[in-house]
């Protein structure tokens, strides 16, 4: 990457910017939920003794866990 380009990046007080997605509570959930599909994927494919793929356990995870999944993480309305 040329100089250019880095001395384009957003700043605030000579410190890089802190980008949106790291602070996006919609990335936040996106990563938490990612993160089980992956769990679920390992545990899947051990009990299959192979590996079952990402999107095998995508499917799987949002058929079978997913719901119950989201309804434990909302945050209680009152």
């Amino acid at each position: 990457m040329s100089q250019d380009k880095k001395d384009m990046s957003p700043t605030t007080e000579g410190k890089p910017a802190t980008g949106f997605a790291e602070r996006s509570s919609l990335y936040q959930e996106f990563l938490a939920e990612r993160e089980e599909i992956l769990r679920h994927k390992w545990i899947e494919s051990e009990k299959k003794g192979k590996d079952i793929g990402f999107e095998r356990a995508l499917l799987d995870w949002i058929r079978k866990h997913r719901e119950n999944w989201r309804s434990e993480r909302a945050p209680i309305k009152k």
